[in-house]
C-alpha cells in the first residue's frame, strides 16, 4: 500500500477538504482525489462522505485514522533516526507553540535558535495546549512548547521550563476595584471571563478556587490571555492572567491564599527519535531554567 496515499487520507482529515489538503501537499486536486480513491479500494471501505465543499469521516474513516497516522509517524521515526547519524542539524522541525507561550516566552529563544541552526527549517503551528499534546502524541507534531498538563499525560514526556505565577485581574471601573479588601469568596458574586472549561489553565483556576469553597461559571472564554486582558479592562468581568501580564488598565486583586500558578515546558513522545533539529531546540529550553535542573515528568 502506498505511502502517499495514506498521507493524503491523513492530510484531507487534517485539512478539513481536498482542496486544502492538496495545497498542503503541492498536488493537484484531482491528483489527491486519485490517491485517496487508490486506498479506499484496496482497503474495500469508503473513507469519507462528502459534504458540499467538505468532508467526513465514514465509520471505517474513523476506524483506520489511528492507524494511518501510527504509520506514517513509524516511518517518520526511522527516517529521522537515520538522518540523526551524521549529526547535521537541518531539515524540518515540526513545532507546536500554544498562543502564550510563543507570544510571550519563544520569541529570544527562536531568535538564538535560528541564527545558530540556519539549515533548519522551523514549521510551527499555533494552537491550545491540549490540541498541541494531541498532534505530539499521533506524530503530526514532534514536539510542543505549550501550558503542562495539571496531572501526568498518559502517553508524553514533559518538560517543565518556566513557572508561570497568575493573578486575578479587574479594570479600573470594575467594582472588586473599588473596595479596600477583597477575599476569595467575593469573586462568586461578580462575572468571570476564563479560558475554556476544557482547557489545563481553567483546571488550575477551578482546582485553585474549589479550595475556598468557591465555584464559578465563566459569562465568557476565550484561548486568547490577550483577549481576556482585554475584556477584563473594559469592565465585563475579573479573570485570572500571568502576572506578567498587568496593564496600566487592570488592578491586580490581592486575595489572601490563593495560589494561582502553572507550569511552561515541552512535551515529546518517549517512543519516538527527536530529530537533531528538535534535540538542540530541547537544549536551548533547558539553557531557558538557568542553573535549576531540567525536569522532566512522564
Amino acid at each position: 500500500m502506498q505511502t502517499e496515499s495514506i498521507r493524503a487520507f491523513v492530510t484531507i482529515c487534517e485539512q478539513g477538504s481536498f482542496q486544502a489538503a492538496a495545497r498542503t501537499l503541492h498536488l493537484s486536486q484531482p491528483a489527491i482525489s486519485k490517491r485517496l480513491a487508490n486506498l479506499e479500494e484496496r482497503l474495500g471501505h469508503p473513507l469519507f462522505d462528502r459534504v458540499g465543499r467538505g468532508v467526513a469521516l465514514t465509520e471505517a474513516g474513523r476506524a483506520y485514522l489511528p492507524h494511518a497516522r501510527e504509520l506514517l509517524a513509524v516511518l517518520t521515526d526511522g527516517q529521522r533516526a537515520l538522518d540523526n547519524l551524521g549529526g547535521r542539524v537541518a531539515g524540518p522541525l515540526r513545532l507546536a507553540l500554544s498562543h502564550h507561550v510563543g507570544l510571550h516566552r519563544m520569541p529570544a529563544v527562536l531568535r538564538t535558535y535560528v541564527r545558530r541552526y540556519p539549515d533548519v527549517e522551523p514549521q510551527i503551528l499555533f494552537m491550545d495546549s491540549e490540541t498541541a499534546c494531541r498532534a505530539v502524541a499521533n506524530g503530526t507534531r514532534e514536539l510542543a512548547v505549550i501550558t503542562l498538563p495539571t496531572s501526568p499525560h498518559p502517553v508524553l514526556t514533559e518538560h517543565a521550563i518556566w513557572d508561570d505565577p497568575m493573578r486575578v485581574f479587574v479594570g479600573r471601573d470594575h467594582a472588586l476595584a473599588q473596595r479596600t479588601a477583597v477575599d476569595v469568596a467575593d469573586l462568586a458574586a461578580h462575572a468571570a471571563i476564563l479560558p475554556p472549561v476544557d482547557s489545563y489553565t481553567y483546571a488550575i483556576i477551578e482546582s485553585a478556587l474549589a479550595a475556598h469553597d468557591v465555584a464559578v461559571a465563566p459569562r465568557m472564554t476565550s484561548h486568547y490571555l490577550e483577549t481576556l486582558r482585554m475584556l477584563a479592562g473594559v469592565g465585563i468581568g475579573w479573570t485570572v492572567l500571568p502576572a506578567s501580564m498587568a496593564h496600566p488598565e487592570l488592578v491586580r486583586l490581592e486575595l489572601p491564599g490563593l495560589a494561582l500558578h502553572r507550569r511552561l515546558g515541552a512535551v515529546r513522545h518517549p517512543q519516538r527519535s527527536l530529530s537533531n533539529a528538535a534535540a538542540r531546540l530541547l537544549a536551548l529550553l533547558e539553557d531557558e531554567r538557568g542553573d535549576a535542573p531540567f525536569s522532566s515528568r512522564e
